[in-house]
């Protein structure tokens, strides 16, 4: 029997006698269910890092602009190899792909965490590990979203994915929840020390798994694959006008991200634990957005769910930036996170399901680097902008920008109102 069918058959055995809910039904594959859990656990992790980080860089250098250059660090990758990190992964197996690259990032946290424990780090080296963490982190990406559709039936991608999300968005709940109070109690080394232990949790199913071998072609160069795989997007109109919207999101709007910090500690005078449950708050959201996705599977109108939820969520990072109240910026947390997932997920459906098996790696890697590869760059104009004018004004300006840009583009863009 030919052994990728045989992996099949193996992966859809245990299916026959099982009652999972619908909701969940992607969780009734042994290799996926692994995965997910071993998933969750490292990005709880990765979360308590991501907290730690930004707080780590107030108290070195009290400073938006440093904010941002260490979000360029750690982004500005995504620009520069996730494309190549595609072609990488429609070469070589994504499971040994994504083996390596969670190692490393195992390693970086904990030589940070020593670094920060003995308090010899300095804003140039938490620069530099996150410039490196970023590298392994844009080879990863593409290679992650490819691999699920390897490990559950086509029927059950959108559930697969849908939960993806949840775990996420979930870890996005418990990670920086866990972190504001770690960084209370054992101080910010702790939350390193935490999360190079969690990369374990998604290498041991990374070995066990019954993954099935690929199809996979070596003629062509890297740069010649790379180039076939713009083209293949290019000439799909519907992942091409998906591409161009996101990447206007991506450079205007994610910025915001990197200064949640700033919000917290400068603005809404909250502490470590009140920057812990703005995060909380917009996994929250995130996690009952995924809930949504993953009870209806298939959903509608896409162009207009994608383009509605992203203006949803770029007035809740406005009425953000001008709050002084702290409830209302945990509200605010929850509709950012919530517009954000719907959208996102989405995006990531459609991006999957237009996509065939053998170009799947590329196709993801330009999803991620219009998504990922942006944002550094906004960081810096934003990092810039803080030193003439108040960070929120800033943020709110480039948000805005944001705005006219999903709407002038969904109103001339025909294949992104008629995607259903």
């Amino acid at each position: 029997m030919d052994p990728e069918l045989q992996a099949d058959l193996a992966m859809e055995l245990p299916i026959a006698g099982s009652r999972w809910p619908p909701i969940v039904r992607a969780l009734r594959h042994d290799d996926y269910r692994l995965f997910w859990g071993g998933c969750l656990l490292s990005n709880v992790g990765t979360w308590m890092q991501n907290v730690a980080q930004g707080w780590l860089v107030l108290e070195l250098s009290n400073s938006s602009f440093w904010l941002g250059m260490v979000g360029f660090a750690s982004a500005f990758p995504f620009l520069l190899f996730t494309l190549f990190g595609g072609v990488i992964a429609d070469r070589v197996s994504k499971r040994h792909l994504l083996i390596g690259t969670q190692t490393s990032q195992m390693i970086f946290a904990f030589v940070l965490a020593f670094l920060t424990y003995f308090k010899v780090i300095t804003i140039g080296q938490l620069a530099a590990l996150a410039f490196l963490t970023g590298i392994t982190n844009a080879l990863n990406a593409p290679a992650y979203q490819a691999l699920v559709p390897r490990l559950v039936p086509s029927e059950d991608l959108p559930n697969a994915i849908a939960l993806n999300s949840a775990q996420f968005n979930l870890s996005r709940i418990v990670g920086p929840t866990l972190g504001g109070y770690a960084m209370a109690w054992f101080g910010i080394a702790g939350n390193f020390f935490l999360n190079g232990f969690s990369f374990l949790a998604v290498l041991w199913p990374l070995h066990r798994m019954r993954y099935p071998e690929e199809k996979r072609e070596h003629h062509a160069s890297m740069l010649r694959s790379l180039k076939d795989g713009i083209a293949y997007v290019r000439r799909s109109p519907e992942m091409s006008a998906i591409v161009i919207l996101i990447a206007s999101a991506s450079f205007f709007l994610l910025p915001f991200i990197t200064f949640i910090p700033y919000f917290a500690k400068d603005v809404l005078r909250a502490g470590e634990r009140g920057l812990g449950f703005l995060m909380a708050c917009s996994g929250i959201g995130a996690l009952l957005a995924a809930g949504v996705i993953a009870y209806f599977g298939k959903i509608r109108w896409r162009g207009r769910i994608i383009v509605g939820f992203g203006l949803f969520v770029m007035a809740a990072v406005i009425v953000f930036c001008y709050s002084h109240i702290f409830a209302l910026s945990a509200a605010m947390s929850f509709c950012e996170g919530f517009g954000m997932i719907i959208s996102l997920s989405t995006v990531n459906v459609t991006m999957q399901q237009l996509s065939s098996d053998e170009m799947r790696g590329r196709v993801m890697s330009i999803y991620a680097t219009s998504f990922l590869g942006l944002p550094p760059v906004g960081c810096l104009i934003i990092g810039e902008l803080s030193r003439h004018m108040p960070t929120e004004h800033a943020i709110a300006a480039m948000t805005g920008v944001a705005m006219v840009c999903y709407v002038g583009f969904y109103l001339r863009s025909k294949p992104l109102r008629e995607l259903d």
